[in-house]
């Protein structure tokens, strides 16, 4: 486990190691992983070229684009690169010769689920070593949110076959004063930010898109159910991206909502998504789905869920449900593991702006995005409508102003 913050070199060490083992260890081969397959070329590759730059062994390599591997050209040694948005080709990675014993996975923290972890892990490093040869994954990653499941299974409980280090700006060689400069205005004008993006500690930085949560069990008290409502929302997804449904409560004049009830899982068809509405017993509800999908509305209509309603979408809609989600305490049910998982790791991405608004990580997004749908259903209770025009009627009868 090797984690840091910003600018710590955690990337380019494991780069310069990985390069270095296969010269080093016959018959060691090494799978590099990401959360999605494309951002290889411009991060993993593109660091593992360095490294042979930085080495002088760049002859000793060739190195393809499509596949995207390096081969170490005297022995057939290779660095493969796979991503978890495919599942079937990650527990598939094989290779010709030697073992393949080495992992590196790459912003690890990217990584919403604990589960997709284990799938890799029961998978490989996998063959028969020989010799020197051991078996060893590392994971290299930000430590934005204590929040994230990283925390709770590698550092809160010590393991006898885990190590871990940790890294910052203050001791990388490659950076020049220009970088430095950046860290040290961090160090005064955000000091939160400078702890976990400068000093690499565990925390919680402006970059989390949703801080204003936390996972708990919960009963609504007798004497406020009046003010809830259940409200459901829906994103789909396919071969990359998971189908996310979530079911929770939401009272507008307590400006809380409880999270109960989710289904979370690629390559459903839009019938296995109608059953699976049904036999949860959601048949009848109101659910708000992603309005880019009107084909796949449309034919859960047909298959009888019949209130599906497309979401809302307009200028800003992202950042708009997002501001209204903020305006709310969000209690997450233990069980809703997905969802946990989510609102641990979304994150904005300085890189992307809109109308110079920094704008979400288009990842880690799914159960968000179903709950960004759904919350713009969440209105005043019956009882407080009546309410306020009862007390607009008395302005209106005692002669009060009208508007």
């Amino acid at each position: 486990m090797l984690m840091g913050g910003k600018g710590s070199k955690k990337s380019t060490t494991t780069a310069l190691n990985m390069i270095y083992r296969l010269l080093k260890y016959k018959n060691s081969n090494l799978l590099v992983v990401r959360a999605y397959m494309n951002t290889h070329r411009d991060s993993t590759f593109a660091q593992l070229l360095w490294a042979q730059e930085m080495l002088g062994v760049s002859d000793l390599f060739k190195n393809t684009v499509s596949p995207m591997e390096i081969t170490l050209k005297n022995t057939g040694q290779k660095i493969i690169f796979r991503g978890f948005d495919d599942v079937m080709k990650l527990a598939s990675a094989t290779v010709p010769k030697g073992s393949l014993n080495f992992v590196w996975i790459e912003e690890a923290f990217e990584l919403a689920r604990e589960e997709d972890f284990d799938t890799l892990d029961l998978s490989v490093p996998r063959g028969k070593t020989d010799g020197n040869l051991f078996k060893q994954t590392t994971l290299t990653f930000n430590p934005w949110s204590e929040s994230h499941w990283l925390k709770k299974r590698f550092f809160d409980t010590k393991r006898n076959n885990v190590s871990v280090y940790k890294t910052n700006y203050l001791i990388n060689e490659f950076l020049d004063p220009t970088d430095l400069a950046v860290f040290e205005k961090m160090k005064t004008e955000n000091r939160r930010r400078y702890e976990v993006a400068g000093l690499g500690h565990w925390g919680i930085i402006g970059g989390l898109v949703f801080e204003n949560w936390e996972e708990k069990e919960f009963v609504v008290p007798d004497n406020e159910e009046h003010l809830y409502k259940n409200y459901f929302g829906l994103d789909y997804g396919y071969t990359n991206d998971p189908t996310a449904f979530v079911a929770f409560r939401a009272s507008y004049e307590k400006k809380i909502i409880y999270v109960f009830d989710e289904f979370y899982k690629k390559k459903m068809l839009n019938s296995e998504i109608a059953n699976e509405i049904i036999r949860r017993g959601y048949k009848k509800e109101r659910i708000r789905a992603d309005c880019a999908e009107p084909k796949s509305n449309d034919e859960l209509k047909r298959l009888g869920i019949v209130r599906i309603a497309p979401s809302l979408k307009g200028r800003d809609s992202i950042l708009s449900g997002i501001a209204k989600l903020n305006e709310y305490k969000i209690y997450v049910h233990p069980s809703c593991k997905n969802m946990i998982n989510e609102l641990s790791s979304y994150v904005y991405d300085e890189k992307v702006r809109e109308n110079g608004y920094i704008m979400p990580k288009d990842s880690n997004n799914h159960l968000c995005d179903a709950l960004r749908y759904a919350v713009c259903d969440v209105a005043p209770s019956r009882d407080n409508i009546i309410r306020q025009k009862s007390n607009y009627s008395e302005t209106i009868l005692k002669g009060g102003p009208a508007g």
